[in-house]
């Protein structure tokens, strides 16, 4: 099982470790496109704070996040399950996981990411702002720029098993399953059962519970058909659309009652 999970736009502060080693990052397929995004953020950065500010979308009160961004070589470097935080990851608790359920997350989860393409929590990155949404002055659109690499190396990854797609909309758009990846793979909304709309927070924090419980009961569902099992034999009231066509992923809905 492959779970394809959004970043943080916050993070954890780098901490006083040893500096980022980008050859020690998993899928070394991506390199050269992540030297390219982090060679021009370091220079926007450190060039024209002001730019970078807008470039990247941050407010007047984020402005020391530029600062950060120009000291990204030399910066203490983490396992990217600790820089990553949020609801998400609050909800999914990494440290609190028993050892067997930590060795399945750092195989099963990959975190999207404007700056990295995509990493395991175990690869050791600094502290950083640059979301999958940033249009540099000279690469462009990052949700473009990583298509073409993520294209060749996210199929496998992805191996013979169950992929579950849990990215937001921005960072979905950096890679979109194909074939017959697509057909083992499942995407999966949140909904408040009585209106049977999305809200940001129970959305995500009902996911990374749902990462969790997975990990916790060893569960390896071959294709999304098993999954659904899986999440319904966890206690997950579960609606599945399965594709009408070969190449296209299922679609679940998980429904929640209570907003917590």
């Amino acid at each position: 099982m492959l779970v394809l999970l959004p970043p943080s736009e916050g993070k954890a502060a780098s901490g006083s470790g040893a500096p980022l080693k980008p050859e020690s990052l998993s899928l070394p397929g991506l390199a050269a496109a992540r030297a390219a995004v982090l060679d021009e953020l370091i220079e926007l950065c450190a060039a024209d704070g002001e730019k970078a500010r807008i470039v990247l979308g941050l407010s007047e009160g984020l402005r020391g996040e530029v600062a950060k961004n120009t000291g990204l070589r030399t910066a203490g470097a983490r396992p990217a399950g600790q820089i990553y935080t949020g609801v998400l990851y609050d909800a999914l608790d990494l440290p609190s996981l028993d050892p067997a359920a930590r060795r399945r997350a750092g195989k099963a989860l990959l975190v999207f990411s404007g700056l990295w393409g995509a990493v395991r929590i175990g690869d050791r990155i600094p502290s950083y702002r640059c979301s999958m949404g940033v249009k540099l002055p000279g690469l462009g659109a990052l949700g473009a720029h990583w298509r073409g690499p993520m294209a060749t190396v996210l199929p496998e990854a992805a191996g013979s098993g169950l992929v579950l797609d849990l990215r937001s909309s921005a960072y979905a758009a950096a890679w979109k399953p194909r074939g017959e990846v697509a057909d083992r793979t499942a995407s999966v909304r949140v909904l408040h059962a009585p209106t049977r709309k999305v809200v940001s927070h129970f959305n995500k924090a009902t996911k990374g519970r749902m990462v969790r419980d997975l990990l916790l009961a060893g569960a390896a569902p071959a294709g999304p058909a098993e999954l659904v099992v899986a999440l319904r034999d966890l206690g997950y009231q579960v609606e599945a659309s399965a594709p009408g066509k070969a190449g296209k992923p299922w679609e679940l809905d998980v429904l929640v009652t209570e907003i917590h």
